[in-house]
């Protein structure tokens, strides 16, 4: 029981260092930025999009060195659940958030195409008949192939947008570098320690480590896309609220999963479609919540529709198993 607590106590750890590095990392490279004057829309669709995605991107490359597929899938899946129904949910319910229009008709309907694209590549055994499904190298490139064309994307409205960041704090390069290197080494610590902790914690209560990587490892993945929503959220800034969750979610799929699938192949379960098909549901119901009542707007009640839909579905997968 005791050694039980200590690998909780080890998996908070895990959870803060990733937060803590994360944030010295964006700190870091959005100095950095801004001594270069790259505008703030590529600063906020790349670099704190890629900032909040570290803890997933690490702990997937720690889970799939060490042969956790599980947690590996599980955890980018949950994650993008989590973002929408849970973060957004938050967020909407502590301020009704505006959607930009490129939002509405670009950015989620790309994050629509993640889904569509890693159900493909995922699922040989139910399109190709194969006697099983993985995430090979050649589906990873597949992905990063369309992750290259969102980058493509997000410099094409740089172009529309060139005023230099504002609202970043500016560091000098020694301190902007050495707030980087802390960052990457909070962000590896952090991600061994969530990835040991959630194998020995799934071990002892007998559950799979597909559940883990939905639930517990998902959330405290997802930690910085919380704070930094619902904070943007309180301060009216709706466009990072809403682009940092969608950013990170195109990001989990066609980056993480294209990183991690180049490392080891990843074993994907039949069952894991479940979870994909949820993924979907939740970006189109984001989708059509826009067009309800106020016009690319959501309210209070969209996020408290967003959240009791997250308590049930958590509420499923425990029983599950």
């Amino acid at each position: 029981m005791i050694f039980l607590l200590l690998d909780f106590l080890v998996l908070l750890f895990g959870f803060a260092f990733l937060v803590k590095g994360a944030d010295f990392l964006v700190d870091g490279a959005s100095s950095i930025a801004k001594k270069f004057n790259v505008s703030a829309l590529v600063i906020g669709l790349t670099i704190v999009a890629f900032g909040t995605s570290m803890p997933e991107l690490i702990v997937n490359v720690f889970a799939n060195i060490n042969g956790n597929a599980g947690i590996a899938i599980g955890n980018v899946l949950g994650s993008n659940i989590a973002n929408v129904l849970l973060i957004l949910g938050i967020s909407a319910f502590l301020f009704p958030l505006k959607v930009a229009n490129s939002t509405v008709w670009k950015e989620i309907p790309l994050s629509f195409l993640a889904v569509i694209v890693l159900g493909f590549v995922a699922n040989d055994a139910l399109i190709n008949g194969s006697p099983f499904s993985v995430i090979s190298k050649g589906d990873g490139f597949v992905l990063l192939s369309f992750f290259a064309i969102f980058l493509y994307y997000t410099f094409g409205i740089a172009r529309d947008n060139n005023s230099a960041t504002s609202n970043v704090k500016e560091f000098s390069l020694g301190v902007s570098a050495f707030f980087i290197v802390l960052g990457i080494a909070a962000l590896a610590l952090g991600g061994k320690f969530v990835v040991d902790s959630a194998i020995v914690i799934a071990t002892s209560f007998g559950v799979s480590e597909t559940l883990i990587g939905l639930t517990v490892v998902a959330i405290g993945t997802s930690l910085p896309e919380l704070f930094t929503s619902a904070i943007a959220a309180l301060k009216k800034n709706s466009d990072i609220a809403v682009g940092n969750i969608i950013g990170s979610n195109i990001f989990n799929i066609f980056f993480i999963l294209g990183i991690s699938s180049l490392l080891n192949d990843i074993p994907f379960s039949a069952s894991s479609n479940a979870d994909l098909l949820m993924v979907g549901f939740t970006t189109f119901l984001l989708f059509g919540f826009l067009f309800v009542r106020k016009r690319f707007v959501l309210e209070k009640w969209h996020g408290l529709v967003f959240l009791l839909i997250y308590a049930e579905y958590l509420f499923l997968l425990i029983l599950r198993g």
